[in-house]
């Protein structure tokens, strides 16, 4: 059975090629956890990729002014503010597949409502460089990375389909290959309307596929981010060349801490602040315009941590569980195809140097959602359903895998570290279950190190849960491993 996981093998190009043209290797799987971010076209000296972001302004531009004209009809905002995840690039978050919500409702009126207030100088600022579509993830809570990437994505989408064609006849069999219409390529600002155009795209499962150029794609926060503008606001507000405004906001931030104020209570006097004096947002951008070498070189840096977890250690964790014999036989129901897969994640991680995709430059990987995506990559030769953070009116499981209505089982991963684990063994899967109406379900803990692995045997002797089949107990401490099974505590 050939393991095919990654564009390179399902399209058989060698991973070294994809590199040399600077595309990322995406999953055909799932999702890769990555997404593109518009800073990152402003700040190159690639022409081509300033040509785009300008042509993101100006479609704002657009909007700002046909919104001036007057009430927008639902059919022309849904044409207009609204759109689709472009899922055939295979990035951002979603846990099973690449469907994503897109850009609805709540998007488009974050971004109507403040046309003419955050973005009422956009393309003639005065403080900043640019003008930059991320300003709108900084003011409205609920619009965050993922949309700002979606606009931004499908903005382009012409040009990754060209990029996408251009790999493909150079490096492809043609009969991997496909002339397609893709819609919503470029925007005709006579007509007012998206235009759809045809490309020779890599064609699999009904659908097209888009690579995207790695220099455009970052992980975990866009440079610009709602994060970094409280963490930073210190160096913001040093860097205000009015001596007055400076005075101010310094004099105003102070009388919004209280004394003896924890770390919550001085990012609450910084919102007020940015609140009552929202230049500082305009600053903000300045000070990461000016610092805009370091988005470069961050970015890449998480690309490359990506890669190295995502795709080169999955890869060899796939081929090991690959290799063994009738692993991916159907066995009778769904409980024990997942507790199978799960004991052998188990045995390669434990014995078989398979916990080192759970490092990078020595640091573990220390969060549940890789650790769900790691998990979910290994499914790609099952017949089972498998679904992601399901939830049936009590609150999300992980992933519940089922072989139609009558066979289900509910998988969740927990961090030995994490506070709540035994709260979380002791309520958790009970209520989940009783929501999903299944009694199957398996509980998979991770602990990296000796500490973590003995406070999870205690909690398990508490609970009287050791012994336990349906918790599954995995040491990814890379020194000195010891066996779950062989940790020994005392009653």
């Amino acid at each position: 059975m050939q393991v095919s996981v990654y564009f390179s093998d399902y399209f058989g190009v060698a991973p070294e090629v994809l590199d040399a043209y600077g595309a990322f290797n995406i999953s055909l799987i799932n999702d890769l956890p990555v997404f593109i971010d518009p800073f990152l076209l402003f700040n190159s000296d690639k022409p081509e990729y300033q040509s785009l972001h300008a042509g993101i302004i100006k479609y704002v531009r657009f909007l700002r002014e046909i919104s001036a004209e007057g009430e927008i009809s639902p059919g022309l905002l849904r044409s207009w503010f609204r759109f689709p995840e472009v899922k055939q690039t295979w990035l951002g978050y979603s846990k099973v597949g690449n469907g994503g919500s897109g850009l609805g409702q709540v998007f488009s009126t974050a971004l109507n409502d403040n046309l003419h207030s955050v973005f009422r100088d956009f393309g003639e600022e005065k403080i900043t460089k640019s003008s930059h579509l991320e300003k709108l993830c900084l003011i409205k809570d609920g619009v965050g990375k993922d949309n700002i990437s979606d606009f931004a994505t499908n903005l382009i989408k012409g040009f990754l389909c060209e990029y996408t064609q251009k790999f493909a006849k150079q490096h492809l069999h043609a009969n991997r290959i496909k002339r397609v219409p893709v819609t919503h390529t470029k925007f005709n600002y006579e007509t007012r309307s998206w235009q759809t155009a045809h490309y020779e795209l890599p064609f699999i499962d009904g659908d097209f596929v888009l690579l995207t150029p790695k220099d455009l794609l970052t992980k975990d926060e866009a440079w610009i981010n709602k994060h970094d503008l409280i963490g930073d606001f210190d160096e913001v507000s040093e860097s205000l060349p009015n001596e007055v405004l400076r005075s101010q906001v310094n004099e105003y931030l102070a009388r919004q801490i209280p004394d003896d104020a924890n770390q919550k209570d001085i990012n609450r006097a910084v919102a007020a602040t940015l609140r009552k004096f929202p230049e500082l947002i305009d600053y903000y951008i300045k000070f990461k315009e000016d610092n805009g070498a370091d988005a470069v070189k961050i970015s890449d840096e998480k690309i490359r941590e990506t890669e190295s977890v995502f795709i080169s250690q999955v890869s060899s964790l796939i081929t090991k569980l690959h290799s063994e014999k009738n692993f991916y036989a159907e066995p009778n129901d769904t409980f024990d195809e997942t507790l199978k897969r799960v004991h052998f994640l188990k045995q390669v991680i434990e014995n078989n140097d398979g916990y080192r995709v759970f490092y990078v430059k020595g640091q573990p990987v220390k969060r549940e959602s890789d650790l769900q995506l790691m998990f979910r990559l290994t499914w790609y030769a099952a017949q089972d359903d498998v679904n992601s953070e399901v939830n049936n009116g009590r609150g999300p499981v992980d992933y519940k895998i089922s072989r139609g209505s009558k066979d289900s089982t509910l998988v969740e991963f927990k961090l030995a570290s994490n506070s709540k684990l035994k709260q979380n063994l002791e309520n958790q899967v009970a209520v989940y279950e009783a929501a999903n109406q299944t009694k199957q379900s398996i509980k998979v803990i991770m602990c990296f190190s000796e500490i973590e692995l003995v406070k999870t045997v205690r909690v398990l002797n508490e609970l009287k849960l050791t012994g336990s089949k349906a918790i599954v107990v995995i040491d990814a401490g890379r020194d000195n491993k010891l066996s779950a099974s062989n940790v020994k505590t005392d009653e």
